[in-house]
């Protein structure tokens, strides 16, 4: 067996089965705040697609995706990230996943190189792929904190002249997965700035990017940042994204990758072996998806409505604030414990949080995810807001 499977730590989720082990909860209706998993309708427009096209289930999918897909996704990236018109060819630079979860873990098999004593940057809390991706490419993940003290964004200039030369990968997750911290242009400029001078990949998980409170102010991605800049081949930049929040869809597990087009020939190549083909009903009804922005509006209407009543609950109690984007509450929970609060939480009001120690790792003994619990307001309007009255029940129970 490959021995860097045991490097591998238990998923979050399987942490938390074993905290609550034992605990017999109260006699409520559970309610989930713990998973990032949207439960708002897929929009209908999308399911009939893919009903429409189920007789494309006699045919292999190719690797590469339909070319009206990737035009699609193209033209969305164009008007979305204010990208040149024609500026990303949708041939060379664009490339259908089976949602970035898998993209983002295959993407480090195939760009590092293991003879070097690789290096992969990843924010820290985390979205755990991340590392899983870089210890089974062979490399080793190096952890940079995410606090209140640098805006909850990974500060790159703490980094070595020694390590920046074993750093092959970055990783950035903006908004961020669980902080909805938001990279902006100069972050980006920064960053592109130190990719030039080291030569590495940068992988910009976008995946929120679409989930945003104010209609006029978008959050900025990296290959738009890259335009600006004038930097119009998106050399060593790639972008994640998928429909699995933006259209409510996460089982239609569909995203794609743009960007540096020398990365993504070898990427394609990778994954024609890996024999990952995105099914061709899931993509007609991506093209869909991908097509119409109106569902999206309405998606973040909802989520606003959330944490506006959810906010409105907790903050009397709890050290929380709207976080810039995505639909996560990072909060810090009374007394530290994170993991006791989600133990007392569940076994009092049935509700589960994750704790935020496990999205995280200790960096010189400390661990920046101590102390705060995630929430997920995918749960409907009327659940949230009975989650948030029996967390500040409970908060004022303590």
């Amino acid at each position: 067996m490959n021995p860097d499977l045991d490097r591998l730590q238990p998923y979050p989720f399987e942490k938390l089965r074993a905290l609550f082990a034992g605990v017999t909860p109260a006699d409520k209706p559970h309610i989930a705040l713990s998973i990032g998993e949207p439960k708002h309708a897929t929009p209908g427009f999308v399911v009939d697609s893919l009903r429409a096209h189920l007789d494309a289930l006699g045919s292999y999918p190719l690797t590469r995706g339909l070319p009206a897909l990737r035009e699609a996704i193209a033209d969305w990236l164009a008007s979305r990230f204010a990208l040149p018109a024609g500026g990303l060819d949708p041939e060379t630079q664009v490339l259908p996943v089976n949602g970035t979860r898998e993209a983002l873990f295959a993407f480090a098999q195939a760009v590092i190189d293991r003879r070097h004593a690789p290096l992969v940057v990843t924010p820290n809390p985390f979205y755990q792929i991340y590392e899983g991706a870089a210890l089974l490419a062979g490399a080793e993940p190096l952890f940079l904190p995410c606090t209140a003290d640098n805006g909850y964004l990974p500060d790159f200039d703490q980094l070595s002249a020694e390590q920046w030369k074993r750093i092959q990968l970055v990783y950035v997750c903006s908004p961020g997965n669980p902080t909805g911290a938001v990279m902006q242009q100069d972050d980006w400029a920064r960053l592109l700035e130190l990719a030039d001078a080291h030569d590495f990949v940068i992988a910009a998980d976008e995946c929120y990017s679409e989930l945003y409170f104010d209609e006029d102010a978008p959050p900025v991605g990296l290959l738009q940042a890259a335009t600006a800049l004038g930097r119009d081949d998106y050399r060593r930049c790639v972008v994640f994204h998928s429909l699995s929040k933006r259209s409510n869809a996460p089982g239609l597990r569909s995203g794609f990758v743009a960007g540096d087009a020398q990365i993504l020939e070898r990427f394609l190549r990778y994954r024609t072996y890996h024999g990952c083909a995105m099914p061709v009903q899931h993509q007609q009804a991506s093209i869909a998806a991908w097509r119409d922005e109106a569902h999206v509006r309405e998606n973040r209407a909802l989520y606003r409505k959330k944490f506006d009543a959810v906010l409105t609950i907790l903050q009397p109690v709890l050290d929380v604030q709207r976080p810039q984007a995505g639909f996560y509450l990072w909060a810090r929970v009374p007394g530290g414990d994170d993991e006791a609060f989600a133990r007392g939480l569940f076994e009092h009001q049935h509700v589960t949080v994750l704790p935020g120690s496990y999205l995280s790792r200790a960096v010189d003994g400390k661990n920046p995810g101590a102390g705060h619990v995630r929430m997920a307001l995918v749960a409907t309007l009327e659940e949230c807001i009975e989650a948030a009255e029996r967390i500040r029940a409970y908060i004022e129970s303590l």
